[in-house]
């Protein structure tokens, strides 16, 4: 029997998850893979069943169908294998904000907010209890460069970060390791499904070399890791300036620039 924990890796047919699922498997740990294309899942599975010799569970889920979801949510509060949460579905946003659709919008909130928080809501609670175990959300530098104009992708994106962030402090406590990823450019599939020839990007990260630092960054237990990030007091100063705005802010009063003169 494995004891290592087993990891439950969403959007693992291809790019990131699918790469997250080799790696996790060559360290020799079990896998329950999600995502819509049974198929490819079918595939990697197959593979790495016989290159690793792990388990390998596949489950076909659309994360934005409320049935799927609950499947899902079931599984990872009755597993107790599963010990390892990588919350890597996601899907871009098409266009600018003029061009989205009502649906659009609920489906990429869906996938890239709702999921990830109740997939790790559905986890935490057992993992807080066994003191032990990780949540892996894979956000984006998107998520704090408004300027990108990808306003609804980069405001889910942001959500995932405060999310994480949150969930660390009160997690962490408890023993569960919470980190969340930020990947810039990464060649991955959902370039083209947002209508983007890849090739024609200034700078793109291949996906191995993505997952990789991620993974030095988790072994490391580092909270937030940024693998296009060369420069880490970039983040250190960034962090640090928020909590002195927190230190500043004084809700007796409002500040003297916002009164009226007299």
């Amino acid at each position: 029997m494995n004891t290592l924990p087993t990891v439950f890796i969403t959007g693992a047919s291809s790019g990131i998850g699918a790469t997250y699922a080799e790696r996790f498997a060559r360290r020799g740990h079990d896998l329950v893979l999600v995502a819509r294309d049974k198929s490819r899942l079918d595939a990697l599975a197959a593979r790495l069943r016989e290159e690793s010799h792990v388990a390998v569970d596949v489950l076909q889920a659309d994360l934005t169908s409320p049935t799927d979801l609950s499947a899902l949510e079931t599984r990872l509060r009755d597993d107790t294998r599963i010990g390892i949460l990588i919350n890597n579905a996601g899907m871009p946003q098409p266009k600018g904000f003029l061009e989205q659709t009502a649906e659009g919008i609920e489906a990429l909130v869906a996938l890239n907010s709702t999921a990830p928080t109740r997939l790790a809501a559905a986890i935490a609670p057992r993992l807080a209890q066994s003191g032990t175990g990780a949540i892996v959300n894979i956000g984006s530098v998107v998520g704090f460069a408004p300027e990108f104009g990808m306003s609804i992708y980069g405001a889910s994106k942001a959500f995932v970060l405060f999310l994480s962030q949150g969930l660390s402090v009160e997690l962490s406590p408890k023993g569960v390791y919470v980190q969340a990823v930020l990947p810039a450019a990464t060649r991955t599939e959902i370039w083209a499904r947002a209508g983007v020839d890849v090739n024609t990007l200034p700078e793109v990260m291949d996906v191995g070399e993505l997952v990789d630092a991620a993974l030095v960054g988790f072994d490391r237990r580092e909270l937030v890791t940024i693998p296009p990030l060369h420069v880490a007091g970039r983040w250190d100063a960034l962090d640090g300036a928020r909590q002195g705005l927190m230190s500043d802010i004084r809700q007796a009063h409002a500040a003297d620039r916002y009164r009226h003169p007299a």
